[in-house]
């Protein structure tokens, strides 16, 4: 875990490696003044002149002042480290997401990898800042004090040995109490940040079936049981303030009087009051070391399980991974499913596809039909290697998928997903995730073909109009246009539309057909509708039920071999409104 997090670290490797040695200075100058000023004192007490006392005053404001400058630049290198290696962890993190494939997504919830890359973080920055500092400071002001409270103390240092231990053995009886509850407790962060990121995503949904309060008492229950252990884990982990404050008080008691005693009884000879005053400070300082170390102890055991969630991330290797010998050149638009078998997971039951055999020509028309469930999109998603086939092979070109780097792959292969997505940015920033290179005439002969370019030429910026975060101010029409358009400006051999017309009327679903056939004749084309019209003269139609392939052949075909075919045209033939009824229903009511 520690080699795998310290590869962030990087660039910042000189600040994170100055500041304990800066430190190491700074606590030095810390544990040499108390020394000095017990000699100062002791010198006073024997009646010195003026000039020792400057002397000694002069030497006092040059290590505090040197204190001070170390202090303050072991600050400076600290934080630089600190947040230098923070924001590594979150660019690897981030880097390494886009590398995985949506078996590893599926692996993480999005709400855990944000609170991965964000409050997990956040508390190893923290960690990584007390390490390099305070950890340091911690033990090496409490060796130093330790030895110059003995070497001026004698047995006044004994209170040492007993405070010591007893204070270690509190610290660790209260982490391993603690340990399990933040672990748990992050879990839950995890499901909290999912219903708020649920709730958000969902909100028009929420809003027009009145479920407002049902949500705001699923969040509050969740918000209340993260706040329930965590005041667990804070009352355990507050036991450490009055170890500390006991200890300290018991120990500078212990040396006032004990060493009180000395002074009179001895007269001064055994320990001077120079002694006395310097013994009070060290032992100050050890129990103020034995603080730092504590709330080290503290964050690293709150920050361990983040470390370990981020390091989940960063050792998640992709699935899916391009050969050392990949083909980058794609020869046609073919496509063949030999005995193709498939599941999500290798703990699934069933198979979502099972021994799927399908041969599509170069150019061809093809449409997918199916009811819910049935796997179109599952069989579709196999074609750029969205997924690995569990058994069998899928080939493109003539070639298995598993042979292609994975970027031609998907360049050659289009697809319009089911969830449309539209970033942020201007039209033309959302159509050159298609083609980077794209020219403003590319761009409107793409949106033409989609049927996206009548539409655009009616905003006021036209191809320049800002589209908000998830194409928020565009109708689900209109977005699904744009994201055909954006595929089709990759030129691709094969486009695969997963359900991508829903949204459009029949009379845009058939210009877009039609245009596909005119303009793009040579480019396979997979299309997957809830509507026989969107597939009704397709080359052929695959009729999808269960994981398994029902039919093939043309709609004349199918209407006489495919009872299920047959039965979905019927349905939709008998549900659709006739031109009779559609002209009654523009027709105003009479009074």
């Amino acid at each position: 875990m520690i080699k795998t997090l310290a590869r962030s670290i990087r660039e910042f490797k000189k600040p994170a490696i100055i500041t304990p040695l800066l430190v190491v200075v700074e606590v030095v100058l810390e544990c040499i003044i108390p020394f000095v000023i017990a000699n100062l004192v002791n010198e006073m007490q024997a009646g010195c002149d003026m000039g020792t006392i400057v002397h000694y005053g002069v030497q006092l404001l040059i290590m505090a002042a040197l204190s001070l400058v170390f202090g303050v630049a072991a600050g400076n290198t600290c934080a630089t480290a600190s947040t230098g290696f923070a924001r590594n962890l979150r660019k690897d993190m981030f880097y390494r997401i886009q590398d995985y494939s949506f078996e590893n997504i599926d692996k993480f919830s999005v709400s855990s990898l944000v609170t991965r890359m964000t409050t997990d973080v956040v508390n190893v920055q923290m960690a990584f800042m007390m390490i390099i500092r305070v950890a340091i400071r911690g033990p090496l002001m409490m060796i130093f004090s330790f030895i110059m409270g003995f070497v001026m103390g004698g047995r006044l240092a004994l209170i040492f040995l007993v405070t010591i231990p007893l204070l270690t053995i509190g610290l660790v009886l209260v982490i391993k109490k603690a340990t399990p509850i933040f672990r748990r407790v992050f879990r839950k962060y995890d499901a909290l940040n999912d219903s708020v990121q649920e709730n958000v995503q969902a909100m028009r949904l929420v809003k027009s079936y009145v479920r407002e309060d049902y949500e705001k008492k699923k969040f509050s229950n969740a918000a209340e049981d993260v706040c329930r252990d965590f005041t667990k884990a804070e009352r355990i982990m507050a036991l450490n303030s009055p170890m500390m404050q006991f200890c300290v008080y018991a120990g500078m008691a212990f040396v006032l009087s004990f060493g009180s005693y000395v002074v009179i009884t001895t007269q001064g000879t055994e320990v001077a009051v120079g002694q006395m005053s310097s013994i009070l400070t060290y032992s100050f300082q050890i129990l103020m070391s034995l603080m730092m170390l504590s709330m080290v102890f503290v964050m690293i055991t709150m920050s361990l399980e983040s470390a370990e969630r981020i390091v989940e991330v960063l050792s998640e290797k992709s699935s899916l991974t391009s050969p050392e010998d990949a083909i980058t050149e794609i020869k046609d638009g073919s496509i063949d499913f030999e005995n193709v078998s498939f599941k999500y997971s290798e703990k699934a039951e069933r198979m979502a596809l099972e021994n799927v055999n399908l041969h599509i020509k170069s150019g061809e028309v093809i449409g997918i039909l199916g009811g819910t469930g049935s796997s179109k999109t599952t069989l579709v998603q196999l074609i750029p290697r969205l997924y690995d086939v569990t058994e069998g092979s899928v080939k493109v070109g003539g070639e298995d998928v598993r042979r292609y780097d994975l970027d031609s792959l998907r360049n050659n292969v289009a697809m319009v997903l089911q969830k449309n997505v539209l970033f942020s940015g201007t039209i033309k920033d959302n159509l050159r995730w298609g083609n980077p290179n794209a020219t403003d005439e590319e761009m409107v002969k793409a949106c033409q073909l989609a049927q996206a370019d009548e539409f655009i030429q009616l905003f006021p910026d036209k191809y320049d109009t800002w589209i908000e975060q998830g194409g928020a101010n565009v109708s689900g029409g209109q977005k699904q246009r744009l994201c055909i358009a954006r595929a089709l400006l990759k030129n691709p051999k094969a486009l695969i539309l997963d359900d991508s017309t829903s949204a459009v009327d029949t009379r845009t679903d058939s210009l877009i057909r039609q245009g596909f056939r005119e303009f793009i004749p040579e480019t396979t084309k997979i299309i997957i509708a809830q509507r026989v019209a969107s597939v009704q003269d397709a080359d052929r139609i695959i009729v999808m039920d269960g994981g398994h392939i029902s039919a093939i052949g043309s709609h004349d075909e199918l209407m006489k071999t495919s009872e299920i075919y047959r039965e979905v045209y019927t349905c939709l033939l008998y549900t659709s409104p006739s031109p009779r009824d559609r002209q009654k229903s523009r027709m105003p009511s009479s009074a």
